[in-house]
């Protein structure tokens, strides 16, 4: 199953604060709107967001359609066929995409241990 790229969206108190910190480990902004409190960080392989005031949690993300640098694909799993596939496999979820629209769409679930996955296709 090709779940896209990974990030973990971390939600954060002060996100200049938090901004600053990961700038410290090496992390670039790559995207984002900080007016709109939330951005993306990036340190070679590793993917962060960091968003203020948006989740109660953190979230383990995936974007299909984007490589490991958010660039788009040409072949990738819609967001709607792993929503299909995982739905086949008895999997819950919170949210679902409309299976009957096309380009960007989201589902979300949870895992056993009540972390939040986020699969956010952005084509």
């Amino acid at each position: 199953m090709q779940l896209g790229k990974f990030s973990v969206s971390l939600t954060v108190k002060d996100l200049h604060t938090s901004k600053a910190f990961y700038e410290k480990l090496g992390f670039r902004e790559v995207f984002g709107e900080e007016q709109a409190n939330w951005l993306i960080l990036s340190n070679d392989q590793a993917t962060i967001g960091l968003f203020q005031g948006m989740f109660e949690r953190n979230i383990l993300t995936f974007n299909p359609g984007w490589d490991r640098n958010a660039e788009a694909m040409s072949d990738f799993t819609d967001v709607r066929k792993l929503q299909e596939q995982l739905k086949e496999q008895g999997l819950q979820f919170e949210a679902e995409a409309d299976p009957t629209a096309q380009g960007p769409a989201s589902f979300m679930n949870t895992d056993p241990d009540g972390n939040p996955i986020l699969v956010d296709q952005h084509i």
